[in-house]
């Protein structure tokens, strides 16, 4: 199908060379009719879009009218050929107004490289799906209480976009369903940039939530990856996940209050992300996750805290008031992490009545030089085993047989991340009869024979590191 470019204000050969990686122009410039040149228009282009259009709007300031949003209703692009609606540039077309653009009824729709600006909540609707937000800049209005994003559709992608400045409560991407239980299916959240979100309360101020306790055991299938954090101020939970079956992977978390919590749900997947010079760790509640390859360093709250719980399990038909509780965590796997540098290694919970269960603690590496390694309250058939201790901290109450106390010879790189060096103990020092991981926190494969911590030891240079702004956001590769 050729795909047919309706331009609002500029030249048809100027939009084709200005447009945004993430399908890119396939018409000549003659395939395109006169410039469109109002809102107006806008809507019509939208309304008579067909699979493959490309809209492409010029730079410019608009404010869209309250009562006549830029409604897209009905409209079904394909897989292979979505309708696109995109900036001139990256950041170009500024939207004001209480909307911009309002989905319904349609699938395979792109928005790409707006800077929204407006002043409620931007919905991708249940009864859209296959939405894709790529290369924006997100900084509506500094509304007490304004979510920015709200994703209900399923197979929606988010990606390479700026979420920043807000100081009030709110969050920046929230991710939710239909109904009051639902979650929406295998959302893609990557190489985004969350930044200065400084809201001062105790709660509320997450730039990913992932589900909220109603949801809880609703199975969502979401990755998280690739996304940068700095700055992120607004809640203890930078990534806040309350729903099941997620992945949240290769992330950095840069200076930032907010850490990594899974707060309810099961069977999420932790793996290969590093938390830099900020606060929170990773907190851990419900049952069956992974937690591996993560990489903790110099922060100045608890790094990883496994907690417990107000109910043993959440169930269904519980009262709501039971479901916002924690739920105590269980069958729960933490292995090849690196801990370094922070006030609080490993910690537990004991304010609460139900303790964590069947927890495996392997072949991590806890380095401290204050307070005590591992602090745990009342565990039940915990198993531990390959861990090794190191610092001038106390190694707490870590059972005699679960770790070896000698250096495990680290070397911190420019980067920040701390990494074997040749004659490391750790070399080799698996116990894990079945590990869950393949390669290292660098990309590097493990081997046979795995190393203690999220770095195998190599001397290639690592194909994962901590992300920068760079590496991310509307103008990243």
């Amino acid at each position: 199908m050729q795909r047919r470019t309706f331009l609002m204000g500029t030249a048809a050969g100027a939009a084709l060379a200005a447009a945004p990686t993430g399908g890119l122009l396939t018409a000549s410039a003659t395939a395109a009719p006169a410039a469109i040149g109002s809102l107006d228009e806008l809507r019509a282009a939208i309304d008579r879009a067909r699979p493959g259009d490309r809209i492409v709007v010029a730079d410019g300031r608009y404010t869209v009218p309250s009562d006549r949003p830029l409604t897209i209703r009905d409209k079904q692009g394909t897989g292979r050929a979505p309708i696109t609606i995109a900036a001139r540039t990256p950041g170009g077309v500024i939207l004001d107004g209480p909307h911009s653009f309002v989905l319904d009824g349609s699938s395979h729709i792109t928005l790409s490289g707006f800077s929204f600006r407006q002043s409620t909540t931007l919905e991708i609707p249940e009864t859209c799906s296959h939405i894709r937000l790529t290369r924006n800049d997100f900084q509506l209005a500094d509304i007490e209480g304004l979510h920015w994003v709200m994703v209900r559709a399923d197979d929606s992608t988010v990606d390479h976009n700026h979420f920043h400045n807000k100081s009030t409560l709110g969050i920046y991407l929230g991710i939710e369903g239909a109904g009051t239980e639902e979650m929406a299916q295998r959302v893609h959240i990557f190489r985004n940039h969350f930044s200065d979100h400084s809201f001062a309360g105790s709660n509320g101020g997450e730039p990913i939530r992932l589900g909220v306790s109603p949801r809880a055991l609703s199975s969502a299938h979401a990755v998280v990856e690739y996304n940068l954090f700095e700055r992120a101020d607004g809640d203890p939970e930078a990534i806040s996940v309350k729903s099941s079956d997620n992945t949240i992977r290769y992330n950095t978390i840069r200076d930032s209050f907010g850490g990594i919590v899974l707060r309810h749900g099961n069977r999420t997947r932790v793996e290969g992300n590093h938390l830099l010079g900020g606060t929170e760790g990773m907190r851990v509640y419900g049952n069956d996750h992974v937690i591996v390859n993560n990489h903790l360093n110099g922060l100045s709250g608890r790094a990883l805290v496994i907690g417990s719980g107000s109910e043993r399990d959440h169930l269904p038909g519980e009262t709501p008031e039971a479901r916002r509780g924690n739920d105590a965590p269980d069958r729960v796997l933490i292995a090849y992490n690196t801990l370094v540098n922070n006030n609080g290694t490993l910690s537990g919970e004991s304010h609460r009545p139900h303790e964590p269960r069947d927890v495996t603690v392997a072949d991590n590496l806890f380095v401290a030089d204050t307070g005590e390694l591992v602090e745990m309250a009342n565990t039940v058939r915990f198993a531990w085993s390959g861990n090794i201790l190191w610092g001038a901290a106390t190694d707490g109450n870590i059972p005699a047989d679960g770790f070896t106390r000698v250096d495990p010879k680290l070397v911190t790189g420019p980067d920040g991340v701390a990494r074997l060096s040749a004659g490391s103990p750790a070399i080799g020092a698996g116990t894990l009869r079945k590990p869950p991981v393949t390669h290292d926190i660098d990309g590097h494969p493990r081997g046979r024979l795995r190393d203690v911590g999220s770095d195998e030891y190599s001397d290639r240079a690592p194909r994962n590191k901590p992300l920068t702004p760079a590496d991310v956001g509307p103008y990243a590769r």
